[in-house]
């Protein structure tokens, strides 16, 4: 098959599956299949579509449905390979399937997760679900579950419920350093390295507030919303906004709330800040 190129913007017109970054990068998953983890991805597609259906049970807690035909249709396999693929998500703990008997398909929790290095992931154990203020179906010491619904946008955003404050930013802050690659980060801008624990820890700010809203800009933003797009940030966000700082001309009153809202907006503004950029320096004849 003789495919064509890309040009300027056309991959924004594909839609993506996300499968988080952790089941490729700890050795905790190391072993779990290729094949399961991109399961996975398509169990939180379907998380998000969940609230829209209103398939959320008695304890707030949202299920999906995704029967064994859809799995082999989707991943082009045998019922043998697609049951194998749910036993192995299973005994990692990344879901629970519950049974409804009288023919009805399966309800299937997804669990959203956090590697705890004092929990290890044990084989066979089902654990709460839900969403709380932060929640992890991995903590050996889950309370029962607070009924707040998942937004749309808030799919794989809340991960840890701890026992103190502390124990919750140190979980966010070994997770966070992996997954926005921190000390790469560092290598490359050596003389940025204050700038970026400034920002890191403004992250980690945001992501342990116990606020039910954020200003954003002089807009008020749920904190679900403000941590779902939190949580999808990587490190070329980061390498935005130190790029966005450097470019600012005016004096910031607040450095704290414009690096929030630089982080809030960095998703959806890093392509076009970066292709103006590009138009800037081939009309000045630098490219």
């Amino acid at each position: 098959m003789d495919f064509g190129y890309f040009h300027e913007e056309e991959s924004e017109q594909f839609a993506f599956y996300r499968i988080p970054q952790v089941l490729f990068k700890d050795e905790k998953f190391a072993k779990l299949s290729t094949d399961a983890k991109v399961l996975y991805g398509l169990f939180l597609n379907r998380v998000s579509l969940s609230k829209k259906n209103h398939w959320i049970d008695d304890e707030g807690r949202v299920y999906v449905y995704y029967t064994l035909v859809s799995i082999q249709e989707d991943l082009h396999c045998a019922s043998q390979k697609a049951l194998k693929l749910l036993k192995e998500l299973e005994s990692y703990g990344l879901i629970e399937r519950v049974k409804q008997g009288l023919c009805k398909p399966d309800r299937i929790y997804v669990k959203n997760f956090i590697l705890l290095q004092e929990s290890p992931v044990r084989s066979g154990e089902n654990h709460h679900t839900g969403v709380v203020k932060i929640t992890s179906p991995e903590c050996r010491e889950s309370p029962p579950n607070n009924t707040e619904l998942n937004n749309t946008e808030c799919s794989n955003t809340n991960l840890i419920l701890s026992k103190s404050r502390e124990d919750e930013r140190e979980l966010y802050r070994q997770y966070l350093y992996q997954s926005l690659d921190i000390e790469i980060l560092k290598e490359r801008y050596p003389y940025g390295v204050e700038e970026i624990d400034e920002i890191f820890d403004i992250i980690l700010d945001v992501l342990c507030s116990n606020q039910k809203f954020i200003t954003i800009s002089g807009d008020k933003k749920p904190i679900n919303v403000v941590k779902s797009r939190f949580m999808k940030l990587d490190s070329s966000h980061i390498q935005f906004v130190m790029d966005s700082m450097k470019e600012k001309t005016t004096k910031v009153r607040n450095v704290k709330k414009y690096i929030v809202a630089a982080l809030y907006n960095a998703p959806i503004t890093i392509n076009n800040y970066y292709q103006s950029l590009v138009q800037h320096d081939m009309a000045t004849g630098k490219i």
